[in-house]
């Protein structure tokens, strides 16, 4: 053993010296020159150095001193009520007016609710440029009458509102000197979010419940997360800690550069923070920069689709060969794909030549696309694929019951009389009401839900209990039954598998 290890220290690392990483510890060179044989080799070479520092602090403590001045406390205050909790909530991914999925997570977690705000209707932002422009959520400023903007060194300013856009909680506010002085603000460099990468280092400034530039550490823990926010959703994850009154906030690498707005979090039943956060990417809210400072909305294109994604049942059901590309669940009608001849239960799978792999890419895809200008796109409709030019538009913000029995699927339905019609608000009498679910049934298990009115089966018309019973009275056990079910204002899918 004395053998072999003299033989390894004949190497040139003898005198060399080298920096070691372990454990998150930076190690300062350390030399070989004097390393002697067995124990004293190990004990010398991986000693600590008393002079070590923690991985990068220095990097984070450079970044809070030149950063902090320009991010801001927003407070809001209004004279009228709060804006409501459902007029809050962002769109449904499904499109406007259809239910929304993540209705429950959205009530619970979304960092700062107008009807929750934080003492004072406290939120974050950060000044983009020398002129005193600042970004911050738009669900810090809605429904405020006066916006007050505080710096680091306690001045405040009434802040001006430029521009909002609710569908990606993105708003623009503007502060001016008092004076009247062209003293230009400090400011933070917008970065790229396009090339971040899980794992990297990130930190997170704000006013955590009013606590002000209240600096946190982490790193991006996903990217690309969708939380059912809306249409857009691609948040970056952070463990960065964000708490109420971080929203609004910037989310930043090692080179100071802001790469996200901070503006949900999962909090489980505290209310504070548990490791799970949510930025905005940077590169959505500069996409939208020029339009919140000259028109203050944003002009988006349309295609007038409902949309949802194909599942493996669903793609069973439609003959497809995989579960790529956006299922068209309805269609509006006068809208442009209406016009152009898409219909209900079409798989868009290419947009202006661009592929539409998962159903998610659609929207914002779409949103990009410049109003009035044709586009070819390409659906799959019975097996085969069609071509359509699509001229995109401005997207513009019951009683006697009869029961089926003994139903395969575990369903209770009832047909659709004008007293339940009136009774419920159902737009038409066609389809039949689901009155109840069997909890474990397939139905349950495939989501269709009490009060979903089912409208066809099979692709073929349900108009009333009988033509129910007549179609899933036949299918047999291991079969996939493919539902229509209008919901809200909605129409979705549901691939139901017979048990």
């Amino acid at each position: 053993m004395d053998q072999i290890m003299r033989s390894h220290m004949k190497l040139n690392l003898v005198k060399n010296s080298f920096v070691l990483l372990l454990a998150g510890v930076l190690l300062l060179p350390v030399s070989f020159g004097n390393v002697k044989k067995g124990s004293a080799f190990l004990g010398q070479a991986f000693a600590l150095s008393s002079n070590a520092v923690p991985l990068a602090s220095n990097i984070f403590v450079e970044i809070a001193k030149k950063q902090n001045p320009a991010v801001v406390n927003v407070s809001s205050k209004a004279k009228t009520n709060p804006v409501s909790r459902q007029q809050f909530r962002p769109p449904s991914p499904r499109g406007e007016g259809a239910p929304d999925p993540f209705k429950d997570f959205y009530d619970r977690f979304f960092v700062q609710r107008p009807d929750q705000r934080p003492k004072g209707g406290m939120g974050s932002g950060f000044i983009i440029d020398p002129e005193g422009f600042i970004l911050t959520n738009n669900h810090v400023v809605e429904g405020a009458d006066v916006l007050t903007v505080t710096l680091e060194d306690d001045k405040e300013y009434t802040a001006k509102l430029i521009g909002t856009d609710s569908k990606t909680d993105i708003a623009l506010i503007k502060i001016s000197r008092e004076d009247g002085s062209k003293k230009p603000f400090p400011f933070l460099q917008l970065g790229d979010s396009e090339n971040l990468e899980v794992g990297e280092w990130v930190m997170a400034i704000g006013n955590p419940f009013g606590l002000n530039h209240t600096v946190t550490v982490g790193v991006v823990s996903a990217l690309s997360r969708n939380i059912g926010a809306g249409p857009y959703d691609e948040f970056i994850q952070t463990d960065a800690s964000i708490n109420p009154g971080n929203s609004g906030g910037p989310l930043m690498n090692i080179k100071g550069d802001v790469i996200g707005i901070n503006t949900a979090i999962i909090s489980g039943n505290s209310g504070g923070n548990v490791g799970i956060g949510f930025a905005i990417p940077i590169n959505i809210a500069k996409s939208i920069l020029k339009d919140l400072k000259e028109k203050g909305n944003v002009t988006r294109g349309w295609l007038g689709v409902m949309i949802q994604k194909i599942t493996p049942d669903l793609a069973k059901s439609f003959g497809l060969k995989d579960s790529k590309g956006a299922l068209v669940g309805d269609v509006i009608p006068d809208g442009p794909a209406f016009k152009a001849g898409i219909k209900r239960g079409d798989v868009i799978v290419s947009f202006d030549k661009q592929p539409v792999n998962e159903m998610e890419a659609l929207p914002k895809i779409v949103a990009k696309t410049t109003p009035g200008r044709a586009v070819k796109v390409e659906v799959v409709r019975d097996g085969k694929v069609k071509s359509f030019d699509i001229t995109i538009e401005v997207l513009k913000d019951s009683s006697p019951t009869v029961l089926a029995k003994n139903d395969p699927v575990g369903l209770q339905v009832q047909d659709i009389t004008p007293e339940l019609m009136k009774s419920l608000k159902l737009d038409s009498p066609n389809g039949v009401l689901v009155a109840d679910v069997t909890a474990g049934g397939a139905a349950s298990e495939a989501g269709v839900r009490r009060g979903d009115v089912i409208t066809e089966i099979n692709r073929t018309p349900v108009n009333s209990v009988k033509d129910y019973n007549h179609v899933t009275s036949a299918s047999k056990k291991g079969s996939t039954v493919l539902f229509l079910v209008r919901r809200g204002g909605s129409t979705i899918f549901v691939a139901v598998k017979i048990g």
